[in-house]
């Protein structure tokens, strides 16, 4: 009889049909019935479930064969048959499914004042009479794992929802919190615990209309001393233990459901001024998760806390996020994210990197072994290789941002580095295709290109470190000599984290398509607009910095010693001289010390080819295109930008991209030959004259650009790389120029174009000269 009620109570309240009855009638059919033995065990095992008429009887008498266990879709479809004969655990599973409904839609602002009453009305009786907090805290020790699951979800909506509607915490379940976590380790059934908190937590961080700030306060005020007892009780245990090797035992479930709870104390700590002892436990106290990563803990729960770690490092409070950096003038974060940055770069010079075998197995539909017969390569869990390089960059950031001289992180972050590029020499397999990597600037972008904020957080983090150094440089140049500077400048490039290099090797990596970049301005998920400020910035102050790192990539490349068997002129034979020592540094292993060169203009790229197949990618690399569209291997814009203007499309970007559809495949590499060759001319104006005109006008005057690359007397420097990344950025100029006229940029973007224009303006008078 009362499975038949309850079915019409669910169906009404699915409707949205008011309640007619009185609110006691349906507190009765709500009623779980739920008793406690006195001689209840720690599994549930003691309680006992109603009859199907209302009446109580034993959980142990109402036990079913793992066949006549139900699923939430077979309770779905006995919702819909009527069926008088419901076994007590479908009736149970109901009514927690009425609550959790009608705690809903008495918190949706969509439903009628009258019938959201209706249901007040109904939990006050539940609570205050029923006390039905308490047989849902029963229900949450139940060896049934979908009655715990759905009674944690119940409680968690009431308690929430007391507290938002009441302004009142629920004492039972703020007892039954503090219990449960205080009895650890003796205790150690903590999951639905930590997961009804994370719950509740979560659900006021999800209420906008909701007064933040005092709730939280009331939420968790009462719990942050066993909360931080807590943190040290369970992340002190030996995890070498047989107990942590899979994800589905107890000891697992209770450091995954932590961890949730761990992320949403960290999500909460931006609603108040000054964070609780709970919010802040896990900066303060890093070091015991860090040895939780590097011991033998299921590598499931490894990931989860080092994306946490990720998290931290990546934390901005309101203020912050509106500036869309890291505030140091908050006196608790600053503390915290210190304490942090200090633990993380210890362990790293510890080598702790060599404690953490990456996961190579890749995950797939439905398992985690890759298909039989597929090609698929096996590598390091690349998610995981980006979190953790992203931990180290940003410590060693807030490192060098809070250090007062270059002599109290110099050598930290020196070490940290070395660490690092060892780090990814090892977890990053190249493919038979790649080229070998020769400069140590390469390997952030090889590590970060498949995830676009990663990039370029890790390319702001290092940006950040170069600028404190050579602020920290200038502020002692009086003491400072030549030699000195020069060493400096040469440990930008050994310890990869040169910013000229850094953003040539991310274009180049982009195929030099200014369109990526715009979706990169666009785009709310990154920081690139913070990134390229700055950067632009410093190339204003640093251009002739940046002329030579693009003369060093047109000779890493050496294009035209496959067009022209000529040797070297004498400069530039003087200049690999010269250069071979910082070439050295960059190729060594880092763990062995640096040896500095003495010379600043040197070579930083090796020269030599190693086969057929590398010249022929070194020759493709140099094509010069003023549209990036007709680049090979380049990306695809996100959105035609083109479009927003109806003719804008440049006469020579236009006539660029036809000609190159003109081109049969099979003289792809002839084609190659005469571009190369016609581009490298003696001045800008012949350079741009050799893109505009057609390639049948082109091959006449290959014989003579050849010629004239022969000749030593006309040797003029390669301006490949140059004129790629000016050209682009020249691009994204306009791109942004067209949308803010329209009215179709998401922000100003004056400062940011006033930065390209003096850009533009510096690159133009160096190629008139």
């Amino acid at each position: 009889m009362k499975s038949a009620l309850l079915q019409q109570m669910y169906k009404d309240v699915v409707e949205g049909v008011l309640l007619a009855r009185e609110s006691n009638y349906y507190t009765s059919l709500l009623n779980l019935s739920v008793e406690q033995s006195p001689e209840r065990d720690e599994s549930g095992n003691g309680m006992h479930l109603p009859s199907p008429d209302g009446g109580i009887r034993s959980h142990q008498d109402t036990e079913m064969s793992d066949a006549d266990v139900l699923t939430t879709a077979d309770v779905s479809n006995s919702f819909a048959n009527v069926n008088p004969s419901f076994c007590p655990r479908e009736v149970m599973l109901l009514q927690l499914t009425l609550i959790k409904m009608m705690v809903a839609k008495a918190e949706s602002q969509e439903v009628e004042i009258s019938m959201r009453q209706k249901y007040c009305e109904i939990f006050v009786l539940l609570l205050k009479e029923a006390k039905i907090d308490s047989q849902l805290i029963c229900l949450v020790g139940s060896s049934d794992r979908l009655l715990s699951h759905m009674a944690s979800k119940s409680l968690a909506s009431l308690v929430y929802f007391q507290l938002k509607e009441e302004n009142v915490l629920n004492v039972t379940w703020l007892t039954f919190i503090l219990k449960t976590l205080s009895g650890f380790p003796v205790d150690t059934q903590v999951a639905q615990c930590l997961w009804t908190l994370t719950a509740v937590l979560e659900e006021v961080l999800k209420d906008r209309a909701l007064p933040k700030t005092g709730i939280l306060m009331k939420l968790l005020a009462p719990l942050d001393a066993v909360l931080e007892e807590f943190y040290n009780s369970i992340l002190v245990h030996h995890f070498d233990s047989h107990c942590y090797t899979s994800p589905y035992c107890e000891a697992a479930n209770n450091l995954i459901s932590f961890v949730d709870l761990l992320e949403a104390l960290l999500t909460s700590r931006i609603e108040l001024e000054l964070p609780l002892r709970c919010q802040r436990v896990l900066f303060l106290k890093v070091s015991y998760v860090l040895n939780l990563i590097s011991s033998s803990v299921h590598y499931l729960i490894k990931k989860l806390f080092i994306m946490l770690l990720k998290k931290c490092v990546l934390y901005k409070t309101r203020e912050d996020a509106r500036s869309g950096s890291l505030s140091l003038q908050n006196p608790s974060l600053y503390e915290d994210m210190l304490a942090l940055s200090n633990a993380v770069l210890q362990v790293v010079n510890l080598a702790w990197f060599d404690r953490i075998p990456l996961n190579e197995r890749i995950s797939y539909f439905g398992g985690s072994e890759a298909p039989s017969g597929g090609d698929t390569q096996s590598g390091s869990d690349q998610t995981v290789l980006r979190a953790l390089s992203l931990v180290v960059l940003k410590a060693l950031e807030f490192k060098c941002q809070s250090s007062a001289t270059e002599a109290e992180i110099k050598g930290d972050f020196q070490n940290s580095m070395s660490q690092l590029l060892i780090f990814w020499k090892s977890h990053l397999k190249s493919s038979p295709q790649s080229h070998a990597v020769v400069h140590q600037c390469e390997w952030l972008s090889l590590i970060f290109i498949e995830q676009d904020d990663d990039l370029w957080e890790a390319a702001k983090a290092l940006l950040l470190i170069y600028l404190k150094f050579d602020r920290l440089r200038h502020d002692t140049a009086d003491n400072s000599s030549q030699k000195e500077e020069e060493t400096c400048d040469v440990l930008t490039h050994a310890c990869g984290y040169n910013p000229h290099c850094v953003f040539l090797f991310s274009l180049e990596k982009i195929a030099f398509d200014s369109t990526v970049l715009l979706d990169f301005l666009i785009s709310s998920e990154t920081c690139f607009l913070e990134y390229l400020v700055r950067y632009l910035k410093l190339l204003r102050k640093d251009w002739h910095q940046f002329v030579e790192v693009c003369n060093y990539f047109d000779t890493k490349h050496a294009s035209f010693r496959s067009i022209a068997p000529v040797g070297l002129p004498h400069q530039a034979k003087q200049s690999c001289m010269t250069g071979e020592s910082l070439q050295n540094a960059c190729e060594q292993e880092p763990q062995t010390p640096l040896s500095l060169a003495s010379s600043r203009n040197c070579l930083v790229f090796t020269t030599e080819q190693r086969d057929n197949e590398v010249v022929e990618s070194n020759l493709s690399n140099s094509l010069i295109c003023s549209d990036s569209t007709s680049l090979l291997g380049s990306l695809q814009s996100l959105v035609n930008y083109d479009s927003s203007e109806e003719s804008e499309l440049e006469p020579d970007g236009k006539e660029c991209l036809v000609n190159t559809k003109k081109v049969p495949l099979i003289n792809e590499s002839k084609k190659r030959v005469r571009e190369t060759g016609c581009s490298y001319t003696d001045d800008a104006q012949n350079m741009h004259k050799s893109e505009v005109l057609p390639l049948e006008q082109k091959a006449p005057n290959t014989s003579s650009c050849l010629t004239c690359m022969a000749s030593l007397d006309n040797f003029i420097p390669l301006r490949v790389m140059l004129h790629k990344s000016t050209k682009c950025l020249e691009e994204l100029q306009k791109a942004i120029s067209r949308l803010h006229r329209r009215n179709l940029f998401p922000y100003n973007p004056s400062a940011l174009l006033k930065l390209l224009n003096h850009i533009g303006k510096i690159s133009k008078n160096v190629n008139s000269q």
